[in-house]
């Protein structure tokens, strides 16, 4: 079995002969946490669009656990969180235990009764994430934090090799967002997850990230956490096209 869970090769998309992404070339090995960061309109979500096969390149080729994205139709196996605590509609009459059983039955069937084997792995899932003392309340009733917590064990009920996570942490509370970050790392180091986080924190990524990616239509930068805070500010402000800098915030 390889150790490439993502490969692109030499992506290009443009919308309305507008570039949007130019020859990126990438690799995301096996229990890698890769935070992708860059600007705003630097390609970041189109990108993850092309790897979940919600857009086709107009150039290049995708690869998915060693399989062409033509051929690839084990989607149990990739997880996706995307932005949902600012938009999650809170009158929505679901139990935890219910919106992370969603993904499982759409992989078993509708109408048909969850066996013990299911059922043990909604409550792992739910344990996986830490919010057990939540499994049969209403997700509405939940802080953001703890509804995107809910969402990674709905994710995570069909034991992916990969999670794909897009500014999962938008409308989160900063104590909750620090809690976010330190479940990943968890989730990355006990679970051997492979991660892929889009966001535009890029102090928590060099803090809890092994390796980080920076887009603007092409790739910048892909290496090692360490490396991408050694930039300078000159370097980053080149990067994004205004003045920026990595902030480490204190989440003691």
């Amino acid at each position: 079995m390889s150790d490439t869970v993502i490969r692109l090769e030499n992506i290009s998309y443009q919308y309305e002969a507008k570039p949007v992404l130019e020859n990126v070339n990438l690799e995301i090995k096996r229990g890698d946490f890769m935070g992708l960061v860059g600007p705003n309109g630097g390609g970041k979500t189109t990108l993850i669009k092309i790897i979940l096969g919600l857009l086709k390149p107009d150039t290049g080729k995708v690869f998915l656990l060693d399989q062409p994205i033509d051929h690839f139709h084990d989607w149990n196996r990739i997880g996706f969180v995307s932005q949902k605590a600012n938009t999650f509609n809170k009158g929505f009459p679901a139990t935890v235990y219910e919106v992370v059983a969603l993904d499982l039955t759409a992989k078993i069937g509708y109408f048909k009764f969850f066996r013990k084997k299911e059922k043990e792995k909604i409550l792992a899932a739910i344990d996986a994430v830490d919010m057990g003392a939540y499994t049969y309340q209403n997700i509405g009733n939940l802080s953001g934090g703890q509804q995107q917590r809910v969402f990674i064990a709905r994710a995570l009920v069909n034991e992916p090799e990969l999670l794909i996570l897009d500014e999962p942490t938008v409308g989160v509370d900063h104590q909750n967002v620090a809690r976010f970050y330190d479940l990943l790392h968890k989730l990355n180091i006990e679970n051997n997850l492979t991660l892929l986080l889009v966001t535009h924190d890029t102090g928590a990524m060099t803090e809890h990230a092994t390796n980080i990616v920076c887009l603007n239509k092409t790739l910048h930068f892909h290496g090692k956490s360490a490396e991408y805070s050694a930039l300078s500010p000159e370097q980053l402000s080149a990067i994004y096209g205004h003045p920026v800098q990595i902030v480490v915030h204190d989440h003691e």
